[in-house]
């Protein structure tokens, strides 16, 4: 950005309901390089320019017939695409310089113009103003390259969650108080969850077969917040066969490092033998 090169550049209106005044002005800017400068005699005008033109810079007089310029700052407030109101003040009155900045506008410049005060006080508006133009579309810029960046994590992230159902027999997720999210195969019954004994067995083995101090190690685990990588469960079935399940998980945190919950995927080994 040249921002030496975009000041030149910038759209510049003057609102002034005196000829003389307007053409000391465009004749001033013209002279110091600006390029891009129009003007109006009818204050009523402004809002509906300024929403079609973006203007960088409004040179606006207060004391006007029928609408003063103070009446103009209030319609220029309503403009919600821009909430930097661009104004410089023109004024002779120095008791309306304190009200006048207490209504929105940025700066003011006294009548009768001093020539030197009138294109500093410009330039260094217009300065300002380009600088929060940047700033703004940088902004702009980061949500809409965080908005990609999510986007894509979130597509990398259900990548993920098909290969790992597509490789194991199971997958789930578990939220920050252990509640399941997400659930593929026999999870809930291997961890414990809500299992009941089977009916009418008199089978001497721990609940539904399961080793529970292999099953309690990892709720230790789990609440311990740690990974788990390949973790054997072992279950007696109520015909006597032995099964052997494999299982992982990592917990998962936000980009504030807080914990949110649990992922893992499993296999019965036994089947694969």
């Amino acid at each position: 950005m040249n921002l030496s090169v975009d000041i030149l550049a910038a759209n510049i209106l003057i609102v002034d309901d005196q000829p003389a005044n307007v053409q000391l002005l465009q004749q001033l800017l013209s002279e110091a390089g600006y390029t891009h400068v129009s003007a109006t005699m009818n204050p009523e005008e402004v809002c509906a320019l300024h929403r079609k033109n973006a203007y960088d810079l409004i040179l606006l007089d207060l004391q006007m017939p029928d609408m003063d310029g103070f009446a103009v700052m209030e319609g220029l407030k309503t403009n919600t695409a821009d909430s930097y109101l661009p104004v410089i003040v023109l004024t002779a009155q120095p008791g309306h310089k304190l009200r006048a900045l207490q209504s929105g506008a940025k700066d003011f410049i006294s009548k009768p113009f001093d020539l030197v005060e009138v294109k500093t006080r410009i330039h260094n508006m217009l300065e300002v103003r380009l600088l929060y133009k940047k700033l703004d579309n940088y902004n702009q810029e980061l949500e809409a390259t965080v908005a990609e960046r999510t986007a894509e994590l979130r597509e990398s992230e259900a990548r993920y969650r098909s290969l790992t159902e597509l490789a194991s027999d199971w997958y789930w997720e578990q939220d920050e108080n252990g509640h399941f999210t997400k659930v593929s195969g026999p999870v809930l019954e291997m961890l414990g969850i809500q299992v009941a004994p089977l009916a009418g067995s008199t089978d001497p083995v721990p609940r539904g077969g399961w080793n529970e101090a292999e099953r309690d190690k990892l709720r230790h685990t789990i609440a311990e917040r740690q990974p788990f990588l390949d973790y054997v469960f072992r279950r007696v079935g109520a015909d006597g066969s032995q099964q052997a399940f494999q299982v992982s998980g990592e917990p998962m945190f936000d980009r504030h490092s807080r914990f949110i919950g649990y992922r893992g995927i499993g296999v019965e080994l036994t089947s694969k033998h």
